[in-house]
């Protein structure tokens, strides 16, 4: 009886052994809601990498940048993320003082193809996928003439009906403070004073704030530059447009990293150089409505017409994490005059 039992316990191992040497690696990617959705890249770039890798991919969408970044540095080493999918460089700085980052180890030399203004790609943590400047978009069958900079868009002679993002909760509104500080400087609080009446509100996402501008509730949305290629390639409209502004725009360069506790690092790694090959930087121009940042991307038909700015701004990550908390404070207090 005793060697039944144990002959019994010794052949249930085995089998559990064997279901768990069956049971495929799961690849957690925190990122943010869009991309994760069933219209982003996120389902796509799921199938096809999951075609190759053994692993099951699970993209859990947050509601921002800011969110993901948020939710490492709250779970910290016991995260669950494998990879963070959705930072901008606006945020890498932070997030490499965590210390909860590996090294990607991922050659990008002579595979980017970033903004002209853009030096060689050198962080050691972040890897870029796409990019895009930040706009003030508007519907030209309602808007006929925009303001073609930010002294015309807060002039008083106007009464255009405005929405943003808040710059501590939306990447777009953090952009914005970024773009107003790199054009404005110390005289950045006077902007905002003058912007405020012009506001309609302050929303805490993108989609607020871009489903109220849809709507016919604001004359002009902060949004990006790429926003009327979706309009015109996905449903056929061409009256949306993103004004151009004399003073340039602030760029935005997305990127992943992978965490320090990921229990699948080498497959980590495998997404990273996926994330930025031909097949998923083509993808991402129709789903994610950025420009691919690699030069093995392709751009199609309705990117052509977009604004090209005669100026762009970048702040470096490091300056922005020590200026970040000076500026919102201006932010807030210029919006309140």
């Amino acid at each position: 009886m005793l060697k039944f039992i144990v002959s019994f316990i010794t052949a249930v191992g085995a089998m559990a052994s064997m279901a768990n040497a069956n049971e495929k690696p799961e690849l957690v990617i925190y990122t943010y809601d869009s991309f994760a959705s069933e219209w982003g890249p996120g389902p796509q770039i799921k199938t096809e990498f999951e075609k190759t890798c053994g692993c099951v991919v699970t993209f859990v969408g947050l509601d921002s940048s800011v969110g993901i970044l948020g939710r490492i540095q709250l779970e910290g080493a016991a995260s669950k993320a494998d990879i963070a999918l959705g930072l901008d460089t606006s945020l890498t700085s932070v997030a490499a003082s965590t210390g909860l980052f590996a090294p990607h180890r991922i050659e990008t030399a002579g595979k980017l193809a970033l903004p002209d203004d853009v030096s060689a790609w050198t962080d050691p943590q972040f890897v870029p996928y796409d990019w895009g400047y930040f706009a003030f978009n508007y519907d030209t069958s309602r808007l006929a003439e925009a303001p073609s900079s930010f002294a015309q868009l807060v002039s008083e002679t106007n009464d255009l009906k405005i929405v943003i993002q808040d710059p501590r909760t939306a990447t777009p509104g953090l952009g914005l403070m970024l773009w107003v500080n790199a054009v404005y400087g110390d005289d950045a609080p006077k902007l905002w004073a003058k912007l405020a009446p012009k506001l309609v509100t302050v929303t805490k996402g993108w989609w607020d704030s871009y489903s109220m501008f849809l709507e016919g509730e604001a004359d002009m949305v902060l949004s990006y530059s790429t926003s009327p290629a979706y309009h015109l390639i996905a449903e056929g409209k061409d009256h949306y447009a993103a004004a151009a502004f004399d003073e340039g725009h602030y760029l935005q360069i997305e990127v992943a990293g992978i965490l320090k506790s990921s229990k699948h690092p080498a497959l980590a790694r495998k997404f990273m150089e996926t994330l930025i090959g031909k097949n998923v930087q083509s993808l991402l121009p129709t789903t994610n409505w950025m420009y691919p940042a690699a030069a093995s991307g392709i751009v199609p038909d309705g990117f052509d017409g977009l604004i090209e700015p005669s100026k762009s701004y970048l702040f470096d990550p490091e300056q922005i994490a020590k200026n970040r908390d000076v500026w919102v404070k201006d932010w807030v207090q210029g919006l309140s005059q």
